[in-house]
């Protein structure tokens, strides 16, 4: 490995004797309702339940229409909405709550039909328009948050996004990237390398850029690697000891990770099968995953804005006969991150997906467009993160593949993959 260029900062003094800080999470208890509002929040949509007899939307969900007691059915609805009325609350006995007050509420008249409940951003008033976000909370619970907007002109997505970072509310909903220490476990690929670039630019304090080896001589003349802020350093996932040490050598407290390790190979299970690259597709995707989770999911917990993203192949949600052991792994990988997420809601650490078609590097050279650039890839996954949006499709494949599979599950796992 190259002498790192970019020392790392010295930790911060710490008080051995001080009583570590808390971090609760917003009350979980929910209805199977709410707990389907949030799947559906997690894929960034705004939805509501609506009347299948008299098209009625209503709000909270609920069992029946409140109106012709028809069957409610899940419809995206228009975000646009206007405030009735306000209100800040001051005092709470809710341990969550109760370190973040002052709390900005709000009655809102949506477009779509129901007057909600919902938070606030700072300065809005009575008869304000607003754009209307449905979250997740840091306890995987789904919340409407309303967002200042012109009528005439309703913000673009990354618009919001960069809206509810600088709210000291809004960025209890979302992974701030501006100041955080970032570790992202494979900066050897294109897409790892891409995605450091990308979070220097974005104010990142400092981008561990993870170098898996052997180490080329290019890595000493990485343009990426030499930036400002970027630190890199070995880090191969499929060994406990080079993690480990990896961890230790993070100058201060790490608040995101994220994990682009893969080992892509072609080959089925009998028909041109290779069970050594089989096996190191499971180590590298799946145990390399559970490895990294292990290692870190203890320091993420401790941040206020702790987050674990992975980057992963939409190859994860059914076989491929062309990508046999790739698609094991992906899929292994995937239940990984499931289990993880549940393991973490009680810590208010963010577990993300972003998933991706074939990728234009190397690992795909065989395959024809449409790929998803590397830039591309990066970006959508600073999206995710300031979203606060738990699964992301990048790609027409991604997302086609997405649809298909919501759609009928068995249907998809029988038909021919991309």
């Amino acid at each position: 490995m190259t002498t790192p260029r970019n020392p790392l900062p010295p930790p911060a003094a710490r008080d051995p004797l001080a009583r570590p800080q808390l971090h609760p999470v917003p009350p979980r208890t929910r209805s199977r309702a709410m707990r389907a509002m949030a799947a559906r929040a997690a894929q960034g949509r705004f939805v509501l339940q609506a009347c299948t007899v008299c098209g009625t939307a209503t709000y909270p969900p609920r069992d029946a229409c409140p109106r012709c007691w028809g069957t409610l059915a899940w419809h995206d609805q228009p975000t646009g909405g206007r405030v009735l009325a306000n209100t800040v609350i001051r005092v709470s006995t809710d341990p969550y709550f109760r370190d973040r007050l002052p709390w900005h509420m709000g009655s809102i008249l949506l477009d779509a039909g129901p007057v909600v409940f919902a938070h606030l951003a700072r300065g809005l008033e009575p008869g304000a328009r607003v754009t209307m976000r449905l979250m997740l909370d840091r306890g995987g619970n789904a919340a409407l948050f309303a967002l200042p907007s012109d009528a005439a002109h309703p913000p673009q997505p990354e618009q919001g996004a960069t809206s509810m970072s600088a709210d000291p509310q809004g960025r209890t909903f979302v992974v701030p990237v501006a100041g955080a220490t970032v570790l992202v476990s494979d900066a050897r690929q294109p897409v790892g390398r891409a995605l450091v670039g990308a979070l220097a630019a974005a104010g990142a304090r400092l981008v561990v850029a993870g170098l898996p080896g052997p180490a080329p001589m290019r890595d000493a003349h990485d343009p990426v690697l030499g930036l400002p802020g970027v630190q890199p350093l070995p880090l191969d996932v499929t060994d406990p000891v080079s993690v480990a040490e990896t961890i230790s050598r993070i100058g201060g407290p790490l608040d995101i990770v994220i994990n682009t390790a893969r080992h892509v190979r072609a080959g089925g299970v009998s028909h041109d099968g290779n069970l050594l690259g089989h096996h190191r597709a499971l180590e590298v995707s799946a145990m390399g995953l559970a490895r990294l989770a292990q290692a870190t999911a203890p320091i993420l917990a401790g941040r206020p804005s702790g987050a674990f993203l992975d980057v992963l192949s939409v190859k994860a949600l059914a076989g491929d006969a062309g990508h046999a052991g790739f698609a094991a792994a992906e899929a292994a990988r995937l239940s990984l991150l499931q289990s993880f997420r549940h393991e973490m809601r009680s810590t208010g650490v963010r577990v993300l997906e972003v998933f991706t078609g074939p990728t234009d590097d190397a690992d795909h050279q065989a395959l024809p467009p449409p790929k998803v650039a590397p830039a591309r890839l990066a970006a959508a996954v600073l999206d995710a993160l300031a979203q606060g949006r738990e699964q992301t499709c990048v790609g027409e494949v991604a997302r086609e593949a997405m649809r298909r599979w919501l759609d009928d599950p068995a249907l998809f796992a029988r038909e021919p993959q991309p």
